[in-house]
């Protein structure tokens, strides 16, 4: 992917290496917290207390820390590009709607990170707080792609970007307060066609628009960038992930949807480009 051409955001904050960052599990890395996490929630018990069984109960520093200073930082530039462009894409999206776009922050961060939603470490992966409307992700999280989610390269990370920043359009548009609404009144959001799993479907959609978007403009794409990107989402469907923690599939208990569908959703966006194309919330078949 031949991001380097692209312009740099205003909106990004290091805020890698600056302490508090603790790593769970004794040593464990993303792929392997997650993991532990699930089956945690799948048996009823307390997925944090299992994380402290398996370390010391004290932690240790978290070793994904900003380069140093004059170092060539890599990722903070991607991260950069990917959102500067996101900005301009979806600025210019809503402004052929008769509206305006206001961007996410995105905040970089090593080991665990406060945000309106409350603390975060690292094990729950790149997320959007829509309290505070910012995008939170340990840039870590991509060398955990490439080495145990069967994903990987510039393309397949600017596609986790672009998820999140999916969910901040949402915001925006509305959908994150319809699944909200359905939460307070009590109702169960996840399943494998429940709310939940239709609003991260549709930002796999989302990100797919942009995708299609970015193509059209800047020519990044290489050859294989795109399948790269198709294995990251089969990577992380429910039922992967399910099936690598306790062997089976748990239809019911779903937040995000099937690899088949997450890597068909995002396509859907990928080929069309059109917003119309990601109403996941009125599909009748996901």
């Amino acid at each position: 992917m031949r991001w380097r051409t692209g312009r740099t955001s205003t909106h990004v904050q290091d805020r890698r290496g600056r302490g508090g960052g603790l790593r769970l599990g004794g040593g464990l890395g993303i792929g392997g917290i997650v993991v532990v996490l699930l089956i945690g929630m799948l048996m009823g018990g307390d997925p944090l207390q299992m994380l402290a069984m398996l370390g010391d109960g004290g932690g240790a520093p978290a070793d994904t820390q900003a380069p140093a200073p004059g170092a060539p930082d890599r990722d903070l530039a991607f991260v950069n590009a990917i959102v500067a462009d996101t900005e301009s894409t979806w600025g210019a999206l809503f402004a052929r709607a008769g509206q305006t776009y206001a961007p996410p922050e995105m905040v970089l961060f090593s080991g665990s990170v406060s945000s309106g939603c409350g603390s975060a470490t690292a094990a729950v992966g790149p997320f959007y707080c829509p309290a505070d409307r910012t995008v939170y992700l340990d840039t870590g999280f991509f060398d955990e792609m490439r080495q145990r989610l069967g994903g990987g390269g510039d393309f397949a990370e600017a596609y986790v970007i672009a998820h999140e920043v999916g969910h901040h359009v949402q915001t925006l548009t509305g959908s994150t307060a319809e699944v909200d609404r359905q939460r307070a009144a009590g109702r169960d959001v996840a399943g494998a066609s429940g709310p939940l799993v239709r609003q991260e479907l549709q930002a796999d959609c989302l990100a797919g628009v942009w995708a299609h978007h970015a193509q059209r403009s800047n020519h990044w794409l290489e050859p294989g960038d795109l399948e790269r990107a198709m294995d990251t989402a089969a990577a992380i469907g429910d039922d992967r992930l399910q099936r690598q923690s306790r062997g089976t599939v748990t239809p019911d208990s779903f937040s995000h949807g099937t690899s088949e569908q997450r890597t068909r959703w995002f396509r859907a966006g990928f080929d069309s480009g059109a917003l119309a194309r990601c109403d996941t919330f009125a599909s009748g078949a996901l």
